[in-house]
């Protein structure tokens, strides 16, 4: 009775504590977004464009993460930025370009679709991190492979680095919530359709791993069913799917604007070159089968598995 009752205190007190770890992520970005909002007013006064006072709201947001990454020595406080940057921008175009008619319902689908992969996201961050105690494996790696340029890493290409490519996806937004005048159009479909599957595709994507990690017995055995059969990272094609989506948002407002596709290709760039031989080359030296799962799986774009 007492190791039960032991256990008992032990989970409640883990909860308490992840709940307070939450709480003060929380307060960061209320501090840091706080600051964004600030520089943004000012650099308004000044008559800076819209995307440059964006920007540099951007940097000084994700400079106040990072202070708060140094004082609690944890870099993971700056992971949910990912998805939760591209709804505040998103927000805030379309708080400061009041609209009616055809632009009003592009600028409230855009939001929708982005808040939809944003909040979708950031809850799947909640439920896999730990606490204040716990940080990304990619930055432990870092930490113990470049112990005395690990901070200038983590600023420049951690945090700043991700900062930098997730403002360019979202220059796509601006013309579709700042500037459009068309009306809705075949481009806009194009756009929901391939938004909103990116999102469903990796949250069925996650959930098939949360699933087959929690039921399978061996850990080092590799996950090769539901739509990780036709991918090794169905995941990261959703993620770079969603960018490609916004993409097409651009197209539908103001054709003019088909250099934003910058963005998405920055956001191909950064899982083929970075993120995905990261992952991989963890993943030959843990599970030794996974070389056989490279032979046979496409790397990204799903497709019929090879014999």
């Amino acid at each position: 009775m007492t190791e039960v009752l032991a256990i008992e205190d032990k989970t409640e007190y883990s909860f308490s504590k992840f709940i307070g770890s939450l709480a003060l992520v929380i307060i960061v970005y209320a501090i840091a977004f706080g600051a964004a909002f600030g520089i943004g007013f000012g650099l308004t006064k000044l008559g800076w464009h819209t995307l440059w006072i964006t920007l540099v709201a951007d940097v000084g947001a994700t400079i106040v993460v990072f202070i708060f990454s140094v004082i609690f020595n944890n870099v993971s406080f700056y992971d949910p930025y990912w998805s939760v940057q591209p709804i505040f921008i998103a927000v805030y175009w379309m708080l400061i370009n009041p609209a009616t008619g055809p632009q009003l319902m592009r600028q409230i689908i855009v939001v929708s679709c982005v808040s939809f992969w944003g909040v979708r996201l950031t809850l799947n961050w909640i439920r896999g991190w730990k606490g204040l105690h716990h940080e990304d494996w990619r930055y432990v790696k870092y930490r113990k492979e470049q112990p005395k340029l690990f901070w200038f890493i983590a600023f420049t290409g951690l945090e700043m680095m991700p900062t930098l490519i997730v403002f360019l996806g979202c220059v796509a937004m601006y013309p579709a919530i700042a500037i459009s005048t068309k009306a809705f159009n075949w481009a806009d479909v194009i756009a929901i359709i391939i938004t909103i599957g990116a999102t469903w595709y990796e949250f069925i994507a996650d959930e098939q791993m949360k699933i087959f990690c929690k039921v399978n017995p061996e850990k080092n055995k590799v996950m090769d069913v539901g739509l990780w059969a036709a991918s090794r990272h169905p995941n990261y094609f959703a993620e770079i799917s969603f960018w490609l989506g916004l993409f097409f948002f651009a197209l539908a407002a103001d054709y003019t604007w088909w250099w934003t596709i910058v963005g998405f290709v920055a956001m191909v760039i950064l899982f083929l070159v970075v993120s995905i031989p990261l992952i991989e080359k963890k993943q030959l030296a843990k599970r030794p089968e996974y070389a056989e799962y490279v032979k046979r799986v496409s790397k990204i774009v799903p497709w019929f598995p090879r014999n």
